[in-house]
């Protein structure tokens, strides 16, 4: 059997069968063939997660064939869509119906099944991630039934697998609350990191959708302020095709891939070469529509690692993280990046009962990111950070299970849906315990 791998290349393994269902019936007798034989299977959608959470050496369930909008209801603002959909695909197909998803995170390469999982999130103080729209889901369980659950129906079950880190089975279709589209107004504005945060309480309570990236060896940040709009509102700026084209494909795919990839090769220049980069940046503002904005599409490939901390306690995280970076001839390519977002209830979201601030560091997949990442996670540690479950983190069972209040209900529900373990690998075992 060839080796699997996700996207950036950081994981691979090594699957002893190779399985792509259609239907959700299929998937479920997958469970139950490898429970019944002592073996494990795990799901793979776009591999975008940069842990080891889809690798098995039993069957590797591919969702490509399980995917598509299965009905979308115009009436209800509801949209119904099987697991293995890309969210580029579902945003094309809302889109055409005058729909939307309410938040969106910054890339739509993965599946809807893999990007709940895992708690992809995007930014707003007053919104939460894509698992908080899910109103209903058919998830596989272990033992090959199917089991369609809500707040209404297994409600445990459902604020366990909405953020489910493929813990618990196969979720094979979801229902999501969307709204009516709409567009954002966005103004891009460069500043330094010591304005930024003066006014960061108001800019992310006075905005909807608030971010920034500061560019490490430098005292420059990029603030994004993205200001929903109603339908009747007379601004109408939109950004030029053309410049979309170029930013896209030229200045990410092209320009930013030859300036790392020199800083992989001569490290020593990276620090110029991010502070010419960071003096370029310039202001923009103009009008387009939601998932226009919110996705940014691929850059060039990098390790990142990701913690939601505490909103209050963000600028003391980044002006520590600025500190090691400056004393510790350190050589980072990319920005990091810091977003917001509403608190939740779903047991397993690093946004659980708490306002959050979540903060992305970065590094070109040519370069070495180890120490930079331990500093990182040292920082957020004492500011009880929890990890992005599709990011790069090197926690384990008992530290997690100090930071997530449910935590023991869901080892409790793992035990009843999975008693043998059908859903594990190693790195579940390393989060979640044997």
């Amino acid at each position: 059997m060839s080796e699997s791998t996700n996207w950036v290349a950081n994981q691979s393994w090594e699957p002893g069968r190779v399985a792509r269902p259609s239907t959700a019936e299929e998937v479920a007798a997958l469970l139950r063939e490898a429970g019944e034989a002592g073996s494990t299977a795990k799901a793979a959608g776009s591999r975008y997660s940069l842990t080891g959470s889809a690798a098995t050496d039993g069957v590797q369930i591919v969702l490509e064939l399980l995917s598509g909008v299965v009905e979308v209801d115009l009436s209800k603002h509801l949209v119904r869509a099987r697991g293995g959909t890309k969210i580029s695909n579902l945003n094309k197909a809302l889109h055409a119906h005058g729909m939307a998803l309410e938040n969106l995170g910054d890339m739509d390469q993965q599946t809807l099944a893999g990007a709940t999982a895992t708690g992809t999130h995007g930014s707003g103080a007053g919104f939460g991630g894509l698992a908080t729209m899910v109103r209903s889901l058919e998830i596989a369980l272990p033992d090959g039934s199917l089991v369609e659950c809500s707040a209404e129906h297994e409600p445990d079950l459902f604020d366990a697998a909405r953020v489910s880190l493929g813990a618990l089975g196969v979720v094979t279709e979801l229902t999501l609350e969307v709204l009516p589209s709409f567009r954002l107004h966005v103004v891009e504005e460069p500043r330094t990191l010591t304005e930024a945060l003066v006014r960061l309480g108001d800019d992310v309570a006075d905005t909807d959708h608030y971010e920034l990236q500061w560019y490490p060896h430098t005292d420059r940040v990029m603030t994004k302020y993205s200001t929903r709009l109603a339908p009747d509102d007379p601004r109408d700026e939109p950004r030029p095709g053309w410049r979309r084209l170029v930013d896209k494909r030229i200045v990410e795919h092209v320009v930013l891939e030859g300036v790392n990839r020199a800083c992989s090769m001569v490290p020593v220049i990276t620090p110029a070469a991010k502070a010419v980069t960071a003096q370029r940046l310039s202001r923009r503002e103009y009008t387009a529509f939601s998932h226009e904005v919110f996705v940014h599409g691929h850059r060039p490939r990098f390790i990142e690692t990701e913690y939601a901390v505490p909103a209050p306690v963000v600028k003391d995280v980044l002006l520590e993280l600025k500190a090691w970076t400056d004393d510790a001839g350190s050589t980072i390519t990319h920005p990091v990046k810091v977003r917001f977002s509403a608190p939740d209830d779903l047991w397993m979201s690093p946004s659980y009962q708490r306002q959050s601030a979540w903060i992305s560091v970065q590094q070109y997949h040519r370069m070495d990111h180890v120490d930079y990442f331990a500093a990182f996670e040292d920082i957020v540690a004492a500011h009880d950070g929890r990890p992005h479950w599709g990011k790069l983190h090197r926690l384990g069972a008992k530290s997690l299970a100090r930071l997530y209040p449910r935590y023991e209900d869901f080892l409790a529900m793992r035990e009843r849906v999975d008693p043998k373990r059908v859903m594990s690998n190693q790195y579940l075992r390393r989060v979640l315990g044997d």
